[in-house]
């Protein structure tokens, strides 16, 4: 009795643990956490000196005894034994575990991830001090949290675009009835135009400045008004500081291949469909969610390679998180959206 009252008073949570950022949801209080997915470590002893916002300051700035890691590759947990460190800081920063209680954790995952994954995602949770871990699809997330009726059989098509992973589904009646899970996302954006600004220009750049670069400038498709910037960076040739101007075109052509890789998993994913579900996208369009979606002209691509209406969720960064954490609200009623 003593540890069901436990369970009744421990605040259950959801995680976005993503890529580029992780996201914390606690229960009757909303977002409680938004940092970046990073650990900085002393490389003799392994010792952490810095996590989330603190370990991104210092991102390309720290001295050669510092090392940056990022345990999560591709959506997925790629290094575990920093990921379960750095899982258990982020909870540690919300939430101070009650003597007895097992809170709940609902996990947002990629749609493609893997039986071995999955269960490096439940043990870290639960050396983190999660009780029960429950995994949901980042698109299933992302539908909930972007206000589609995802309860309704008819089918509503989703593409999740973050730092690691593209997810494209087709949703209907609280499953999933096609999907891809596309390991080409904003990182590879990113080391695109890392690449092309190299060669192109004999400049080095961080994956960091490329990031604010395709924010800012970035497009999928020309724009009316050129937009252009000046980019500072490092000369490959003499090793000295270098200013050179970059335009919406160059990083056009930069991200040509991620851009056309994403259309490309929504077109087979609109294959796949059946005849009823097809006729579903077609009269409700495609929903975008995820850091991807605020790509300039993204949806005008999109639309011109599908014909249909495209619509982006509303502040589409959150978008998962706050569909997950709709499921630790209404458990009962989301309980048929888990992984098995």
């Amino acid at each position: 009795m003593f540890g069901r009252m436990m369970d009744f008073l421990s605040r259950d949570m959801a995680m976005d643990l993503g890529t580029a950022n992780t996201l914390i949801y606690v229960k009757g209080k909303g977002i409680v956490l938004d940092e970046p997915s990073m650990v900085v470590i002393e490389k003799g002893s392994g010792k952490v000196v810095a996590i989330g916002r603190e370990a991104k300051s210092l991102a390309g700035r720290h001295s050669r005894g510092l090392e940056i890691l990022r345990p999560l590759r591709d959506g997925v947990i790629h290094d575990f034994e920093t990921a379960s460190f750095m899982v258990r800081s982020f909870l540690g920063k919300v939430f101070r575990r009650l003597p007895l209680s097992r809170p709940k954790l609902v996990v947002a995952v990629p749609a493609g991830i893997t039986s071995v994954e999955k269960r490096a995602v439940i043990e870290a949770a639960e050396m983190a001090g999660a009780g029960k871990v429950f995994l949901i699809e980042e698109p299933m997330a992302a539908a909930i949290g972007s206000g589609l009726p995802v309860d309704q059989a008819e089918g509503q098509m989703v593409v999740d675009i973050g730092g690691g992973t593209t997810e494209v589904a087709i949703i209907s009646k609280f499953a999933v009835s096609c999907s891809e899970s596309l390991r080409v996302a904003g990182d590879e954006a990113n080391e695109a135009i890392c690449q092309h600004i190299r060669q192109a220009h004999g400049m080095a750049v961080s994956e960091m400045m490329a990031e604010v670069i395709k924010m800012k400038i970035g497009s999928a498709v020309p724009l009316k008004k050129t937009l252009e910037i000046k980019l500072r960076g490092k000369d490959l040739a003499t090793g000295m500081p270098k200013i050179v101007s970059i335009t919406d075109s160059d990083i056009r052509a930069a991200i040509r291949e991620p851009t056309r890789a994403i259309i490309e998993a929504v077109r087979r994913v609109l294959e796949k469909a059946s005849p009823d579900l097809a006729a579903d996208v077609s009269e409700n369009g495609i929903w975008l969610a995820g850091g991807g979606a605020l790509l300039k002209g993204l949806r005008l691509m999109i639309h011109q390679a599908t014909g249909l209406q495209v619509y982006r969720s509303e502040d589409p960064l959150r978008a998962v998180i706050r569909g997950a954490g709709s499921v630790t609200e209404h458990f009962d009623y989301y309980r048929d959206v888990f992984m098995n």
